[in-house]
């Protein structure tokens, strides 16, 4: 008989759980689940609900106990499915419906929401839970209704309201944040739509529709070329992106007409860059920021062709658009000086001061309260009918011609308001002449000083018509068939 070989290893015996191991190891994770939920340690609580679950996979409230701790994490798609999966192993579970209901309601769709809460009011009428968040989920749809009627009616103030609202039971919504993004980007609050798409991106950063939403946030502050960017990059996530798409085609067909005004302007062709920016302006009319600029610059434009109250308006456009825009203001000032329309470019000009209180800015407003202040007074040029740049022998000129023509001899058979008139206007003359002709009470006209301080004096406009004429019998007053008409002979 063959010897057995003590030495051969002998095969373990298999080590079988059954269910009932199984169920009580699946408890004990629950329980070591509950403890650390309860302590707000949800993310060590999940490990042991799914432990709970890996041995026991056919308990209800284990998919429950792990969708409620989803829930906290904020990962509602993936406690939707474990709620939905704990209703479908027991459909009584009341706590898997209320729970899938709040799911739904928190990712923004409140119908489904609403499913779930009725069916668990058919297993529980009296339940309290179910009936308010009932109640949640048809405020919701109304606030979606609201807001979809808001939108169309460009009321997006209302939209913004209403997603507010909405998004205190759909917090999880991307949806939602994303209307109320577009929203407040085409109500001009920049930072704002920006900071929820960037919220969203960053967790999905593929997401088409944020992708639109920050393209058009840099659009609309005409940050053309990055929006353009931006808007393909949502058509690459999603092709059929009709907002995008739109937008995109906008923004290039704006840019390339801005360019090209901007090109016209540069080569001194102004009629031609006022009509690209004139097409530019009917390419997007929401586009703010961008048409403030090329309404300023079709005003630019037409100052060089002296279309100044057509540049006047178009800068008045641009400020009603973007009342911060500074050039606007500026160009705006120096259409009205050109006009000499002085207390309205002193108006802009103390804008922008006030705005920008730089030594240019300031330097430009005190020149035009100069001119402002100068325009109050006579004006002696026009007194004389000559330039501000006329000369000595020009001056003289004008005097004697205009001396002759008002002197009150020559106007002596006229009727009393004529003789008034015209003595008054011989006065002007002469006062006129006084203050051109002496050098240094001209430097102070011109300069805009007050004429009294520096001395004027008081005259007398026949002592200096005499001084100019020379003394009685240089020259005679006759009257040339009729009355009326004058001749002069001088001595």
């Amino acid at each position: 008989m063959a010897a057995v070989d003590c030495d051969m290893p002998v095969e373990p015996e298999s080590i079988i759980s059954t269910p009932e191991d199984l169920e009580r190891e699946a408890e004990i994770f629950k329980e070591k689940g509950n403890a650390l939920y309860i302590k707000k340690e949800y993310s060590e609580a999940f490990n042991y609900y799914t432990k709970a679950i890996d041995a026991c996979p056919k308990n209800a409230s284990y998919y429950g106990n792990r969708a409620a701790t989803l829930m906290m994490l904020n990962r509602f798609r993936e406690a939707l499915e474990d709620s939905q999966q704990s209703v479908r192993l027991d459909d009584c579970f009341m706590k898997g419906h209320l729970r899938e209901g709040k799911c739904h309601l928190s990712l923004g769709n409140a119908m489904a929401a609403s499913r779930c809460f009725q069916k668990v009011l058919e297993l529980d009428p009296t339940n309290a839970q179910a009936l308010q968040e009932h109640k949640n989920a048809a405020a919701v749809l109304e606030y979606e209704k609201m807001a979809e009627f808001g939108f169309d009616k460009r009321d997006f103030r209302k939209v913004v309201f209403c997603m507010d609202r909405a998004l205190e039971f759909a917090g999880a919504c991307h949806k939602y944040k994303i209307l109320k993004a577009e929203c407040l980007a085409l109500l001009g609050r920049y930072p704002e739509a920006q900071s929820v798409a960037s919220d969203i991106l960053r967790m999905d950063s593929t997401n088409a529709d944020a992708l639109y939403v920050r393209g058009l946030c840099l659009y609309y502050e005409d940050c053309i070329d990055k929006a353009v960017q931006f808007f393909v990059q949502a058509l690459r996530m999603a092709p059929d992106h009709e907002k995008a798409r739109l937008a995109c085609r906008n923004a290039k067909a704006l840019r390339a007409k801005k360019e090209e005004g901007n090109t016209a302007f540069k080569d001194r062709d102004y009629d031609a860059a006022y009509q690209l920016y004139t097409e530019a302006l009917t390419i997007d009319p929401n586009n703010i920021k961008t048409n403030a600029k090329l309404y300023c610059n079709r005003a630019t434009a037409g100052a060089k062709l002296n279309k100044l109250e057509q540049a006047i308006e178009d800068c008045s456009s641009a400020i009603k658009l973007d009342d911060t825009y500074i050039k606007a203001y500026l160009r705006r000032a120096q259409c009205y000086m050109d006009l000499e329309q002085y207390e309205e470019a002193v108006r802009d000009y103390e804008k922008v001061y006030h705005t920008e209180k730089t030594k240019e800015h300031k330097n430009l407003l005190k020149n035009a309260q100069l001119e402002l202040k100068k325009s109050k007074r006579k004006d002696y040029y026009k007194v004389l009918g000559v330039g501000k740049d006329a000369t000595e022998d020009e001056i003289k000129k004008a005097y004697r011609k205009r001396a002759l023509m008002h002197h009150p001899d020559r106007h002596s058979g006229a009727s009393t308001e004529v003789q008034k008139e015209e003595e008054k206007k011989f006065k002007e003359v002469g006062e006129a002449f006084t203050v051109l002709s002496d050098p240094k009470k001209k430097s102070r006209y011109d300069s805009g000083h007050d004429l009294e301080e520096g001395g004027m004096g008081d005259f007398d406009a026949n002592d200096i018509f005499k001084a100019f004429f020379g003394g009685p019998g240089n020259f005679t007053f006759e009257t040339n068939s009729g009355p009326g008409n004058f001749f002069f002979q001088f001595g």
